[in-house]
């Protein structure tokens, strides 16, 4: 894909987060529109997956640390092609597979279970270790949020990835600045987040913005061609990304828009859109 086809399946990817969350009443808006590109580009560019064979041996892992923001994950699935987009609107739903965080028995292109914080990384972890014991050259990306990384476990396992110099293993950071309380240095200050990485024998890559293509294909790139320690990409985001009244507000990490809001996001959405039509 070019850059112009990956910022208008962004902004589609955007459009299905908000209408699941919509129409769920609840879900975790901020947080999944925060990571729209990296998401698409994950999904549509780095990784070597086949939506029709989910569960090929060799395929790359995705796991989301940061489970809330399920409704980013599976509007990139279902844009993909994993299931149809149209199932985005059963999010939370009694009876549907797509529940409030993520789950591997019942969606396929789910790699891990996930939502309790801090624990994702260390499945992502023991997945990169097995490619390494069985010699096989998938690689492992794990998405975390700048608020989870205050859980201890985040760390034991950055300890663990870097003294088996799993290069197989991305880590990505997305700091959004914002968590459910507040902004991230007043809850509990995570700061700096690259000088700790690099204290656990991580190469680290700082993107100043985490919602541009061009910036995205350059970290993935040198991750990719980074050897013998694993890396982590430390993302610059806005949480609310693409969405006016959603844009650095903490009170949309958990909240889902009402119908006249909803409206007024989906305009916003549709304005974007067409300005990339026209480019």
């Amino acid at each position: 894909m070019n850059k112009l086809e990956l910022q208008k399946t962004a902004n589609e990817i955007r459009k299905g987060i908000v209408t699941a969350v919509h129409s769920a009443k609840a879900g975790h808006p901020g947080g999944s529109l925060s990571a729209a590109e990296v998401f698409t580009y994950l999904y549509f560019e780095e990784m070597n997956i086949d939506p029709k064979d989910p569960k090929k041996p060799d395929r790359d892992r995705f796991v989301l640390s940061k489970g809330h923001t399920a409704p980013g994950l599976y509007s990139a699935l279902a844009h993909r092609g994993y299931f149809p987009v149209e199932d985005l609107k059963t999010l939370r739903k009694l009876g549907s597979y797509l529940q409030g965080h993520p789950s591997m028995q019942y969606i396929p292109g789910v790699d891990m279970s996930s939502g309790s914080l801090g624990q994702g990384i260390s499945a992502a972890c023991g997945m990169a270790l097995s490619a390494k014991l069985s010699n096989e050259d998938y690689r492992v990306y794990t998405l975390l949020g700048d608020g989870e990384i205050q859980e201890g476990q985040v760390w034991e396992a950055a300890m663990f990835a870097g003294a088996r110099k799993l290069d197989n293993l991305v880590v990505i950071v997305d700091n959004n600045g914002l968590q459910i309380d507040g902004r991230i240095e007043d809850v509990c200050n995570p700061y700096p987040i690259d000088k700790k990485f690099e204290a656990f024998n991580f190469h680290v890559i700082n993107v100043a913005d985490g919602n541009d293509f061009d910036q995205l294909k350059a970290a993935f790139d040198e991750a990719r061609a980074t050897k013998g320690m694993p890396t982590a990409i430390v993302m610059k985001t806005v949480k609310g990304k693409g969405v006016s009244f959603m844009e650095n507000q903490a009170s949309w990490h958990g909240t889902a828009p009402n119908d006249e809001q909803y409206a007024v996001a989906m305009a916003d959405l549709e304005k974007v859109g067409e300005a990339l039509c026209q480019m």
